[in-house]
């Protein structure tokens, strides 16, 4: 059997870090349609027997019943592939979640919040959907495979090994019990970095379009063929719009007309979008709102500052204050023969940040 597999599609998305830059937000929502375009026409192309679509497909907040349509006519195109889709816990399938109420195609499945097994000619497909924003106890670990002699495929959203409270909410799942039950396929949805290698079979394809700078990478689907003694897949990108992360260090700059000028000698690259960090110890005081009123180039979206204050240590010693009575007793801190730079330095920040 052959399939494609997305996940973290976020339709209508509205992509809050381009919120305030001009259409930029409108142009990567029309990049998702064009994403999506482009998995039908691989779908066609390549005769896949099934679509697995992961959760959060939308954003059951902001989508607009002509994305739906949209989807859905395009789902048309594909009659002869069978479409399974998990609700996630940005699409959950509530009462008036367009999940419901919304005519969709005949090849298209919607599991419910009730750990659900379809039987086709090829495989098993077992699925969970979200009911709510969070999920805490999918049931999942209780899951039996009925027929080991079948291709038995999964299909969830959640995060795996929840370490924390947060990732607890969103159906967490220990990756031992899943692997121990014997699927021959996971599909996974919710963490939007792909942790595809071609011998898993627990796998997530990430988010199909990068959605922001915490999103750095590839971005695509997972296709595959599965029979019941291998599985065979591939990842292929699809999202050509590349979030960047650029690094300035600000050591040797002494003034924001500086700093602009090193912003502006950064090559932009078309497909790019690109977050400015600056590092280092800074000169003089960094207001990231001022760098904005310059005219930077459109494809800068972000600038964060991460800098350092320079402190001249043995000046500020020499004041008769607070902070030249801490500044004293760093240096003879630093006089030590075994003193911690590290320790040393942060203590020094800190100190500084209280006295000022």
């Amino acid at each position: 059997m052959k399939f494609v597999h997305i996940a973290d599609m976020h339709f209508d998305s509205p992509f809050a870090t381009l919120s305030d830059k001009g259409n930029l937000g409108e142009q990567r929502r029309l990049e998702q349609r064009k994403i999506f375009k482009k998995i039908i026409e691989y779908i066609k192309e390549n005769k896949i027997e099934y679509l697995f679509i992961a959760g959060d497909l939308y954003e059951h907040k902001y989508i607009r019943k002509s994305t739906i349509e949209y989807i859905n006519n395009l789902f048309k195109e594909i009659e002869n592939t069978k479409i399974f889709i998990t609700p996630g816990n940005h699409d959950p399938i509530l009462k008036k979640s367009y999940y419901n109420n919304f005519d969709w195609n005949k090849n298209v499945y919607i599991f419910n919040s009730n750990i659900q097994k379809i039987e086709t000619e090829d495989a098993d497909i077992y699925g969970y959907g979200f009911d709510d924003f969070y999920c805490t106890n999918s049931g999942i670990e209780n899951i039996e495979i009925e027929n080991p002699e079948k291709i038995n495929i999964l299909i969830i959203h959640g995060t795996l090994n929840g370490a924390n409270l947060e990732e607890m909410q969103y159906n967490s799942m220990n990756e031992k019990i899943l692997e121990n039950k014997g699927f021959n396929y996971v599909a996974l949805g919710h963490i939007h970095k792909t942790n595809f290698e071609p011998n898993k079979k627990i796998i997530y394809p990430g988010s199909t379009i990068s959605l922001g700078f915490d999103e750095l990478g590839e971005h695509g689907m997972v296709v595959g063929e599965i029979t019941k003694n291998e599985n065979k897949l591939e990842f292929i990108k699809l999202d050509e719009t590349e979030y960047v992360e650029k690094e300035i260090n600000c050591t040797e700059i002494n003034s924001i007309e500086e700093l602009i000028e090193k912003i502006n000698e950064i090559k932009i690259e078309e497909n790019k979008l690109y977050k400015i960090i600056l590092i280092g110890k800074r000169n003089f005081e960094i207001n990231i709102y001022d760098l904005y009123k310059y005219e930077l180039n459109k494809k800068i979206i972000k600038i964060k500052n991460k800098t350092k204050p320079n402190y001249n240590i043995e000046e500020i010693a020499k004041e008769n204050s607070l902070r030249g009575l801490f500044a004293k007793e760093i240096l003879e801190e630093i006089k030590k023969e075994n003193y911690n730079e590290e320790i040393i330095v942060n203590a020094l920040e800190i100190g500084m940040e209280i006295l000022e």
